[in-house]
């Protein structure tokens, strides 16, 4: 049996996401592109997604995103739409919180689109609080 010499295996050839942290250029759509929210993961590549013109699309994951960048449901996307099938689309593009912002703040995406940067509001947080029993006595855990 061989003695493993190198140093690594796959994962250390293919490398880190090095620019993971760098801005990139706000991209706004096109004609034949739609913004959209990710409603259901269905697995397999393929998403459900609520197009900002009302229509609900199946969408696929192109191979460039896959397994590179990971989408989730309430995510706002870029659709490439089709022309032969209007309920099926191809995703382009994922937003990150701060770009979707941006793009509410242009003006592309609609007022009523809900964005999911922050779950808890600051209006209305629920604090949850703890009772305090401890009474300052170890000698419970002494005990076991």
């Amino acid at each position: 049996m061989p003695k493993n010499k190198g140093k690594g295996g796959k994962n250390r050839r293919r490398g880190k996401n090095e620019n993971e942290n760098e801005k990139r250029e706000l991209v706004f759509r096109e004609d034949g592109q739609e913004y959209a929210q990710v409603t259901k993961m269905l697995g397999n590549g393929r998403l459900e997604a609520l197009c900002f013109d009302g229509v609900k699309r199946l969408c696929h994951i192109r191979g460039k995103l896959r397994k590179k960048v990971w989408i989730n449901a309430g995510d706002i996307i870029l659709l490439g739409l089709r022309d032969y099938q209007d309920n099926k689309a191809d995703v382009i593009l994922k937003y990150t919180p701060d770009e979707a912002r941006n793009l509410k703040a242009y003006g592309e995406l609609p007022e009523s689109a809900k964005l999911n940067d922050n779950l808890f509001d600051e209006d209305n947080q629920d604090e949850i609080e703890f009772q305090n029993n401890y009474d300052g006595d170890d000698d419970d855990i002494d005990d076991i």
